[in-house]
């Protein structure tokens, strides 16, 4: 990893299809039409097929970033596996947590870095190691927990939060309803009683985000 961005924020789920990659697109989108300088960066994805856009792809779009930076092209695997277990039935070498943080490379005067994992917390991401792997190495200033806003959301987030003990920890719920009664008692839950800081929209983590930045 070369140059840091001033803020050096890391995305995963409590699980995988959970959105982190539209969270990420839309505060990252959101934080550019500020005039913030944002990049994204996914060390590693897969199931990059059928056709359609892949999390670089989106992750892109947000950033104004050549999808080619956004994930390297041999670190784009086509099965919708875990990443390792992907290049290993593709037949690609082998790779570790230590490769991929060596891969990220950011632009000069990032304010916001966004680096996201792949399915949840404790999914393979290499041969050695998954996304609490990557946090150890990276050390970012915050993770973005981005969970579901139904029924089951308080053991999933607990669970999956419980590995960035020590790290600032954001809470994203997804198609949050405001009008959901359920979804409602969830968020008093977590933020009341669990103490996480939860954001329910994009614009709230982008408002997090550029005002933690500067300090």
């Amino acid at each position: 990893m070369t140059t840091r961005p001033n803020r050096l924020v890391l995305a995963t789920g409590t699980g995988t299809g959970v959105g982190k990659t539209w969270w990420g697109a839309a505060t990252l989108t959101i934080m550019r039409e500020r005039g913030i300088k944002v990049a994204a960066r996914k060390p590693v994805q897969s199931g990059t097929e059928p056709a359609g856009e892949s999390d670089a792809e989106l992750l892109a779009g947000a950033t104004g970033e050549l999808v080619r930076d956004v994930c390297a092209p041999h670190r784009s695997y086509s099965i919708a596996w875990a990443p390792p277990m992907a290049a290993r039935q593709l037949g690609a070498p082998p790779f570790g947590i230590g490769d991929l943080v060596c891969e990220l490379q950011w632009p000069p005067d990032v304010a916001v870095g966004w680096v996201e994992g792949a399915g949840g917390p404790h999914s393979p991401l290499a041969d050695d190691g998954d996304t609490v792997d990557l946090a150890e190495a990276i050390k970012p200033d915050l993770v973005v927990l981005v969970a579901d806003a139904g029924l089951g959301t308080i053991n999933a987030v607990r669970s999956a939060a419980a590995p960035f003990s020590g790290v600032e920890l954001a809470v994203a719920l997804n198609r949050f309803d405001p009008d959901d009664a359920l979804h409602h008692e969830n968020h008093r839950w977590l933020a009341e009683r669990e103490r996480f800081a939860v954001v329910t929209a994009p614009v709230q983590l982008a408002a997090r985000l550029a005002r933690t930045r500067s300090g």
